[in-house]
This record gives structure tokens, C-alpha cells and sequence, in this order.
């Protein structure tokens, strides 16, 4: 009787993510659940909790916390001085559901891991450089309350970074008119890929 080869069955990802919700529920670890985000983010980039992600501009910060607010989620902001409420609002972010925090100081650490803990999506703006270690425990503390970290600026460990390349505004012609809407282009960069995608806002 001569073996037969095993036919080798590759899990589509949809599999692979139920079996490894699966193990962590066996193992007492948070499950990692989606987190929606704004309509014109969405494919380009997808929030998970316990996983903190970094951006370079105030769009960009805004947009990953407005899904979660349309939604009907508490969300937080820390470390901007200028929060700018209208432009939250245009996002869609509900500020009756916002915290805001514009001056933390020396403990914006501090601060930021207090907010994690009741909100669902916390935007961080640093004061300082912040050390591995230090980023490690805000990942921990993420991971048990099943928030979700966006920082606008470094940070040591993210899951994924968005990049404003391009901004275009348009409506305005020859010195009279009204800046109507503005073109973005926007980069993620997740795990050495990158994909990019043009967005407009209005």
C-alpha cells in the first residue's frame, strides 16, 4: 500500500481570524474586534482594538475617529491645543460624545492611559518622544480595554501609518469663490506594504 500525498488546504482569512479569536478566548486574551471608520477611509485602512495607529495630519486624525463616533462610541483627544470642533463636526464626530484634553502636560501619559480606559478611540497628539517601553504599556493597557490608540505623530509601535502626500483645494478662481472641497491623497503603510488612495472631502 503506497502513501498518498496530503492535499495541503489553505484557510481563507476570514478562517484564520475566527481561529485566532478562538484561541485567545480559550487563552483569557481580549478579542480583537473591528472598529468602524469614516466612509471615505473605508478599504483603505481598517481599526482593530488593542493596536494603536499613527497619523501626520489633523485630517487624517480626525477621519479615524469619526467612524467610531458616528457609530455612537465615546471618543477622546489629548495634547491638541487647537482642536478645532467644526472641523470634527464636519467629520461627523458627535462632540456631546467627545473628551477633550487640550493641555495634559508632563502627564500626558498618564492622562491618555486614563482615557483609554473608558473610551473607545483615543487620539493622542505627544508633547515628548516616547520610549518603547513606555509605548508598550499604553499597548498593554489597549489591549485590555479594547481601545484603540491614533496618534498624530511618532510613536514606537503602530499597526498601520496614514500619510497625507497630497492636499489640492478647489472652488476658489481667480482670487473669488469659496474653498468648496479638497482633494487627498492618502498613503498606508502596514507591515513593509503600502497602498494609497485619492479621497475627496467636502
Amino acid at each position: 500500500m503506497s502513501a498518498q500525498p496530503l492535499e495541503v488546504v489553505r484557510p481563507t482569512g476570514d478562517v484564520v481570524a475566527a481561529l485566532q479569536r478562538r484561541i485567545e478566548s480559550l487563552q483569557g486574551a481580549p478579542t480583537r474586534l473591528t472598529v468602524p471608520v469614516h466612509p471615505a477611509l473605508e478599504g483603505l485602512v481598517q481599526l482593530r482594538t488593542g493596536a494603536s495607529y499613527a497619523v501626520d495630519s489633523a485630517s487624517l486624525a480626525l477621519g479615524l475617529a469619526a467612524g467610531a463616533s458616528r457609530s455612537g462610541e465615546w471618543v477622546g483627544f489629548a495634547g491638541w491645543d487647537d482642536f478645532g470642533a467644526e472641523a470634527a463636526t464636519q467629520w461627523g464626530i458627535d462632540l456631546r460624545r467627545t473628551v477633550l484634553v487640550p493641555e495634559p502636560g508632563e502627564l500626558w501619559l498618564e492622562v491618555t492611559a486614563a482615557l483609554v480606559d473608558v473610551l473607545k478611540v483615543v487620539v493622542l497628539k505627544p508633547t515628548a518622544l516616547v520610549d518603547a517601553k513606555s509605548a508598550s504599556v499604553l499597548d498593554a493597557r489597549l489591549r485590555a480595554r479594547s481601545s484603540v490608540l491614533v496618534v498624530w505623530g511618532e510613536w514606537p509601535r503602530v499597526e498601520a501609518r496614514l500619510s497625507a502626500e497630497r492636499v489640492v483645494w478647489d472652488g476658489v478662481g481667480r482670487g473669488r469663490g469659496r474653498l468648496d472641497h479638497r482633494e487627498l491623497r492618502v498613503a498606508v503603510t502596514r507591515g513593509g506594504q503600502r497602498s494609497a488612495r485619492d479621497l475627496v472631502l467636502q
